[in-house]
């Protein structure tokens, strides 16, 4: 159990800015998929896809945001701007078919109603006198 302790108090404490920056750059990315135009002007609304489970995250953000210069850290600073918000979604899977539906065979076509038989252009008989 000490080692355990031991080793998620060494997890927390801070890394260098070299390193911050390597392992940022060493995390794995999701595929962006669609992207569409915001409700607001010179915003846009991203659909990104978890490559591992497939979730759905859809990100809404400004086409571009005010921040600082490079930090000593390699980083920039966006200060207190609201610069996004993200709602995710788990994929809907499509429902498995039963193994009796499987096996079923398919529905054979309806039948059409019979069309309604063509009037002659010449009676067969003559018609009846009254």
């Amino acid at each position: 159990m000490k080692r355990f302790t031991s080793a998620i108090a060494l997890s927390l404490l801070p890394l260098s800015a070299a390193a911050q920056q390597a392992e940022w750059e060493k995390l794995p990315r999701m595929q962006l998929e669609r992207q569409y135009a915001g409700p607001l002007k010179d915003t846009l609304i991203q659909r990104w896809r978890d490559p591992v489970d497939g979730m759905v995250c859809y990100v809404y953000l400004p086409i571009t945001a005010p921040h600082s210069t490079a930090t000593a850290s390699g980083y920039v600073q966006y200060g207190s701007n609201v610069i996004g918000s993200i709602s995710c979604v788990t994929p809907v899977a499509a429902p498995a078919a039963s193994p009796a539906q499987a096996k079923r065979p398919a529905a054979p076509p309806r039948p059409t109603a019979p069309a309604a038989p063509a009037a002659p252009d010449q009676p067969d008989s003559p018609a009846p006198k009254r």
